[in-house]
């Protein structure tokens, strides 16, 4: 795996957020490959919680700037980039003032999901696939931890099917078991479909809760790892359906197990 390319794209990632076990993985999984010599980028929202000063984010001028139109609507692009202490990794935040600058993540005080969540996404989404363009990276895996990342693989295996930088990628989907109660805007299939035109894909995402979005992250992936102990069992048999290669849960071996387990999975090209 030396000298191959990952991107990992979480919806959380220590230390910026809290400790949890989505946040934890998704940074050992990339620490543990920027250790073995692979080339690795990390992309999260860039939340209002996260300490600017604290964790010396700065905006890259030449990345920001372009507008992602979202349901119609052009919104601007900020990207901004830290390193982890000791790592030597950089993580890239997808920022916009609208969607990011709230001092929350995914709730407002009285724990309601915020009615934007689905826009939020859409725009986590393009906002990964457009700065990797102006970085001209084409990655050999993306890893996607996380539901606010979970649109990634159908804008990726739709949208942007014929760009160039992605054609040989393979797409790897973590699943936890940290989902959210309710559904997101009802409207949310109606926005991606503004991007994705008349896509049979979209029939996943008509109800959009945690189950059917990552159903949707699954069905447009090229292998699945279980990031959680426990599944549903309504996901597990959606992927045993789809006859996808799995990693089951590791709790202890998990840096060689999935370095092993993106190789298994670019050798079989």
């Amino acid at each position: 795996m030396k000298d191959k390319r990952i991107l990992f794209v979480s919806s959380e990632v220590v230390p910026y957020l809290p400790e949890t076990e989505l946040s934890s993985t998704a940074f050992i999984s990339a620490k543990n490959a920027h250790s073995k010599g692979v080339q690795t980028r990390i992309f999260m929202p860039r939340y209002g919680v996260i300490n600017e000063r604290r964790h010396q984010l700065h905006e890259v001028i030449r990345l920001s700037g372009m507008n992602l139109v979202v349901n119609d609507i052009d919104m601007p692009l900020i990207i901004k980039v830290a390193s982890i202490p000791k790592e030597r990794m950089q993580v890239y935040f997808i920022d916009n003032e609208e969607y990011f600058k709230r001092k929350a993540v995914f709730t407002d005080e009285d724990d309601e999901m915020f009615s934007d969540n689905d826009e939020r996404a859409i725009f986590f989404a393009k906002g990964v696939v457009e700065t990797v363009k102006k970085l001209n990276w084409a990655p050999d895996i993306i890893h996607v931890h996380g539901w606010m990342a979970s649109l990634l693989p159908l804008y990726l295996r739709v949208f942007y099917k014929e760009e160039p930088l992605f054609t040989e990628s393979k797409i790897v989907t973590s699943l936890y078991s940290n989902g959210f109660e309710g559904e997101l805007n009802a409207d949310l299939a109606e926005k991606v479909k503004f991007d994705l035109s008349e896509s049979d894909k979209l029939a996943t995402i008509q109800v959009p809760n945690h189950t059917n979005i990552l159903k949707s992250a699954i069905e447009n992936s090229d292998a699945i790892i279980h990031g959680s102990e426990t599944i549903s069992d309504e996901l597990s048999s959606f992927i045993e359906e789809k006859g996808m290669p799995v990693l089951e849960y590791e709790s202890e071996n998990l840096k060689e197990s999935y370095l092993n387990f993106y190789a298994e999975l670019l050798a079989a090209k």
